[in-house]
């Protein structure tokens, strides 16, 4: 027996949509939905808090008959949250409030507390299963396409019968899995690109000879009878006729010997051993083409690193407050990924005005310029620092990256530069450095801080040393303060980049490049926050490389979110911790490792900018980029 389930999602806070067109959305798109679980359900249906209640505010009534059909059993209806915000870019307190103020508007409207949770944009890490089972969610629903692409020895069979995700806290959880050549091809069969015939005959293909569970459609409910225009390639809206498609193959499929149609969480029917979804090279799986990662909202958009920098200052406020559920509500939208995405100019601007509103009352404005320091002048090219904690050499002509830095008590060398030559793999035949910044665009120069930089330096009472220089470039100066602290095993990096226009690319920072001859790869692992609890990757054996580009549009594979603004990578003597002042910018993680050549080579970079289909620069506020990040040894 095939058994077939179909959960659609609703989100009138679709990037593209304006306000003034959801109630066509709603009677384009969500009546005919429920006509469709009415007929030929049961169905699941899956929305934000959010948005059920801007469908209430166009029709009352659909929510009405929603509820009626839930008690019916027509339609299961799926959890996600208060607002679309992307679990893995968030603090852990921030999901878990948005888990538990979505579940109190769902009891509120339609008296239920949802066993499944549809992780937002399907950005799944392992950091998150405790807190969706935290939240009361019993089962969620995980793409299998891009999971099982880096699990290369798992069976086929895996793919047709619920499983187990084993969460980074210990505990697992159920998924469904689903499927993204499925969903789409019941879109081109609405959008009459397909025939009903073909996609019967594809459907029939999931049959095996044991009985399989096969997810049929789990992606947007928006797209039949309606068009968000987000795309110039967008089929032609043919109206009604392709909901009418979609009720003529759910009908046909229910009359199909060996298929049967059920809900959701029919489905969970002994799931298998908890298994691992995600890797150290892919720690954060996302739903659909390999254009979809967490880069996209969170360095991507029209100025995601900006805006996220301000609802962390907002966090940071209200969780130290007694601030009420309304602040958190709001926060919550302001965090939601349509947002980051293809947001249209008119929605962007009063998006723009409603977060800096909330800055303005809770006093979250960010931090001043970076001030010059009083001190000597350097002339030399090295610098060499020795405070009771910390030992380093810096390359004036290089920017002042770090050449060596190790940390009490021993001081062995741990990071810094590793010189032209030193692999022999020809894709590493570079000089790679510590604490430099670079930013590329198509078609232009590489932009770099490593040239001669005008340098002070000043010795503190308490032993420390502060180092600060500016770099020029072509896009304007760079600030950069260095901080070697005397009483504890720490390197603070400040930076400010004085730069008139910010344009599509990449810009990547810090650069930490683990010495070779200091680690040992046998017991080298990275550790990190993405969500939830703290999650930890083996890197022995492993080709890693978050930073790749995925095509001339989009400059990054994946990356990690750092949401409590840390990651520690080492071996069993050594771990580096780099930390991130995520209310000055909150960067994400991109970890470069490999063993080549009997060395190993391993680098973190720190992203403020990546480059894809969402990039339309226009900055939350104007001025100078400040960056903030610290280097601890443990």
């Amino acid at each position: 027996m095939l058994n077939l389930f179909a959960l659609f999602h609703l989100n009138l806070a679709f990037s593209s949509i304006e306000e003034e067109q959801r109630c066509e959305v709603v009677a384009k798109c969500y009546v005919p939905l429920l006509d469709l679980a009415e007929r030929h359900g049961p169905i699941g249906i899956e929305a934000t808090a959010y948005t059920l209640k801007a469908i209430s505010a166009c029709d009352p009534g659909w929510i009405s008959r929603l509820k009626t059909l839930v008690a019916a059993g027509k339609v299961e209806f799926i959890g996600s949250g208060y607002a679309q915000m992307i679990g893995p870019l968030a603090p852990a307190g921030m999901v878990a409030a948005n888990l538990r103020l979505g579940h109190a508007a769902y009891d509120e409207m339609l008296g239920v507390r949802p066993r499944l949770g549809l992780v937002n944009e399907q950005a799944y890490s392992g950091g998150l299963v405790g807190a969706y089972l935290d939240a009361g969610y019993e089962a969620l629903l995980v793409d299998w396409d891009n999971v099982a692409n880096h699990h290369p020895d798992w069976r086929a069979g895996l793919r047709y019968a619920p499983q187990r995700a084993l969460g980074s806290d210990g505990r697992d959880i159920a998924i469904l899995w689903t499927n993204t050549v499925a969903f789409q091809k019941l879109q081109r069969l609405a959008h009459d690109d397909i025939s009903l015939e073909d996609y019967l005959a594809f459907v029939a293909q999931q049959r095996g000879a044991e009985n399989r569970v096969y997810c049929l459609y789990a992606s947007d409910a928006e797209i039949f009878g309606f068009r968000p225009g987000r795309y110039r390639t967008e089929e032609t809206n043919q109206g009604g006729t392709e909901w009418d498609r979609i009720f003529a193959a759910f009908a046909a499929l229910a009359k199909t010997d060996g298929i049967r149609l059920i809900a959701p969480s029919a489905a969970l029917v002994a799931p298998g051993e908890p298994l691992r979804l995600e890797t150290a090279a892919y720690p954060v799986p996302v739903k659909k083409q390999r254009k979809y990662n967490l880069t996209r909202w969170a360095v991507t958009g029209r100025d995601d690193t900006g805006i996220n920098a301000a609802c962390q200052r907002i966090y940071e406020a209200l969780k130290n407050s007694n601030a009420p559920d309304a602040d958190w509500r709001e926060l919550c939208r302001l965090w939601a990924s349509d947002f980051r995405t293809h947001i249209t100019q008119k929605r962007w601007d009063g998006y723009c005005r409603d977060l800096a509103a909330m800055e303005a009352r809770l006093g979250t404005a960010p931090s001043a310029s970076l001030p010059d320091v009083e001190g000597e002048s350097i002339t030399d090219r090295f610098i060499d620092i020795a405070t009771p904690m910390v030992r380093a050499r810096l390359d004036r002509r290089r920017g002042l990256a770090i050449q060596s830095a190790g940390f009490a008590p021993d001081f062995v060398p741990l990071i810094g530069g590793v010189p032209h030559g030193t692999f022999d793999d020809i894709t590493l035949q570079a000089d790679w450095y510590t604490g430099d910044c670079v930013f590329e665009a198509p078609g232009d120069p590489k932009v770099t801080d490593l040239e001669w930089a005008i340098t002070k330096i000043a010795h503190g009472q308490d032993g420390a040393v502060t180092v600060q220089a500016e770099i020029a470039t072509p896009q304007g100066p760079i600030v950069k303060r260095l901080v070697f602290h005397a009483g504890e095993p720490r390197i603070d990096f400040d930076l400010e980049f004085r730069w008139a226009h910010w344009g599509r690319g990449s810009l990547r920072l810090g650069h930490i490049t683990l010495l070779p001859q200091a680690f040992d790869e046998g017991s080298l692992a990275y550790s990190t926050t993405n969500g939830g609890a703290a999650e930890t990757f083996a890197l022995t054996e492993q080709a890693v490389e978050h930073g790749a580009p995925v095509s001339f549009l989009v400059s990054a594979t994946c990356a990690l979110g750092m949401t409590e603004g840390w990651l520690e990578f080492g071996d069993s003597r050594h771990t580096v911790r780099v930390e991130v002042d995520r209310q000055a910018a909150p960067l994400i993680g991109l970890l470069n490792h490999r063993h080549a050549g009997g060395k190993l080579f391993c680098q973190l970079m720190l992203s403020a900018l990546e480059l894809d289909d969402t990039r339309k620069p226009a900055p939350y506020r104007e001025g100078p980029r400040r960056f903030r990040f610290s280097i601890v040894a443990r």
